[in-house]
């Protein structure tokens, strides 16, 4: 059986889930934890509509991974329009959670809220993998 080989842009896109995923799972926003005040409450992002942003995530190490689950055959799903759409639902989701706590707690520092900045990266380059796979010839 002869795979094909991953492709710079599908590389990419997996190495920027993982960073999405790490990023979703720190905290979003940080409030209270000043010397002699409140102690911190954090969010990430598995409140409110930052949800779309970890499960975009998911699917698309799904998507890298699936022709390797399916075998030697292109899959009619492994197109660059699909990641364009995960990519769309991700920063939607994103750009509506950040519009929340903007509204709560004002934009903070990545010290205060790491996991906010690091999807901002992580959101970026998935839009390069997908710029990198719409660029790539198909597979027959």
């Amino acid at each position: 059986m002869h795979r094909y080989p991953l492709g710079r842009g599908r590389w990419l896109a997996g190495a920027s889930a993982v960073v999405i995923l790490i990023g979703c799972v720190l905290p979003w926003y940080t409030v209270g934890g000043t010397i002699g005040g409140l102690p911190p409450y954090t969010g990430n992002a598995l409140e409110s509509t930052g949800i779309l942003v970890f499960l975009a995530a998911l699917s698309t190490l799904a998507l890298v991974a699936l022709p390797y689950a399916t075998g030697d055959r292109p899959l009619a799903i492994d197109r660059w329009l699909v990641y364009l759409v995960i990519l769309i639902v991700a920063v939607v989701g994103y750009l509506l959670r950040l519009v929340d706590i903007l509204g709560r707690v004002g934009l903070q520092l990545p010290d205060r809220a790491p996991g906010l900045w690091l999807v901002a990266v992580g959101l970026i380059g998935l839009a390069r993998a997908t710029y990198e796979i719409a660029q790539t010839p198909e597979r027959r």
